[in-house]
C-alpha cells in the first residue's frame, strides 16, 4: 500500500492524525511538517517517501494507458457488436486513465512542496555548524542533492507532459463515439488510432526514463 508516510511514521499515526488532519484541511505545511518531526518522522522521510509513492503513481499510469490502448484498438478494431457497449467500455477506460493522471500530477506536487521545505531547512541549518569541515562536508552534500533532484523532476515533469494530450485525444474519441453510434464512426476513429498509439509510445519511454531516475535517486538517498 503506497502513503505518504514512512513505516515509522505509520507507528506513530495515531500521535499526529489530528495535527494531519487540520494541516490538510488548512494547507498549511509547515505545521504538517513540524507535526511529523515532533514524533520524530523529519522531511527527508517524508521526502523519501512520496519520491517512492510518485514512482509508483507512474509505474501505474503507464500500465492503464497502455491497456487503455490496447482496449480501443480491440474495439475500434471491428464494427461488430453492440456499439453501446464499445462506447462503455472506452468510456470506462477514459476514467480509469483520468484518475490515473490525476494521481501522478498530485504525487509530483508533493514531492516539489517537500522538496522546498527540506532543502531550505538544510540550507538555514548550515550556519549551525561549529566545525567548517561538517559545514562543507553538509554544503557539498546539498549541493549534489539538489543537482540530482533537479534532474529527477525534470524526468517526472517530461513524462507528465506526455500524459495530457494523450488524455485529449482519447477523450476526443470517446466524445465522438458517444455522438455516434453507429459503423461509420468506428471507421473513422480508427484512422485516428496512430497518432494515439505514438502518443502513448512516447508516455511510456517517458515513465519509464522517469521511474529509472527515480529508483537512482531513491538508491542514493537511502546509501547517504
Amino acid at each position: 500500500m503506497r502513503s505518504d508516510l514512512s513505516c515509522k511514521a505509520t507507528r506513530v499515526l495515531p500521535a499526529v492524525i489530528l495535527a494531519g488532519f487540520i494541516m490538510a484541511n488548512t494547507g498549511c505545511q509547515r505545521a504538517y511538517y513540524n507535526a511529523w518531526e515532533s514524533v520524530g518522522v523529519h522531511k527527508r522521510d517524508i521526502f523519501v517517501s512520496r519520491v517512492e509513492n510518485a514512482r509508483d503513481s507512474q509505474e501505474d499510469a503507464k500500465e492503464q494507458f497502455g491497456s487503455a490502448l490496447e482496449r480501443v484498438n480491440s474495439v475500434l478494431g471491428s464494427t461488430e457488436g453492440d456499439l453501446q457497449k464499445k462506447y462503455d467500455v472506452l468510456d470506462a477506460e477514459l476514467g480509469r486513465s483520468e484518475a490515473k493522471a490525476a494521481d501522478v500530477h498530485e504525487r509530483i506536487d508533493l514531492v516539489e512542496d517537500v522538496a522546498g521545505a527540506m532543502f531550505a531547512e538544510w540550507k538555514k541549518e548550515l550556519a549551525q555548524y561549529s566545525s567548517s569541515e561538517l559545514r562543507r562536508s553538509s554544503e557539498k552534500k546539498l549541493s549534489t542533492t539538489k543537482s540530482r533532484y533537479t534532474d529527477l523532476i525534470a524526468a517526472m515533469k517530461r513524462a507528465e507532459s506526455k500524459i495530457d494530450p494523450v488524455l485529449d485525444a482519447f477523450r476526443d474519441q470517446v466524445l465522438f463515439l458517444k455522438h455516434n453510434l453507429n459503423a461509420q464512426a468506428i471507421n473513422s476513429l480508427s484512422a485516428e488510432l496512430d497518432s494515439i498509439e505514438i502518443g502513448v509510445e512516447r508516455l511510456i519511454r517517458e515513465m519509464n526514463a522517469s521511474i529509472a531516475e527515480a529508483d537512482s535517486f531513491i538508491a542514493e538517498l537511502k546509501r547517504g
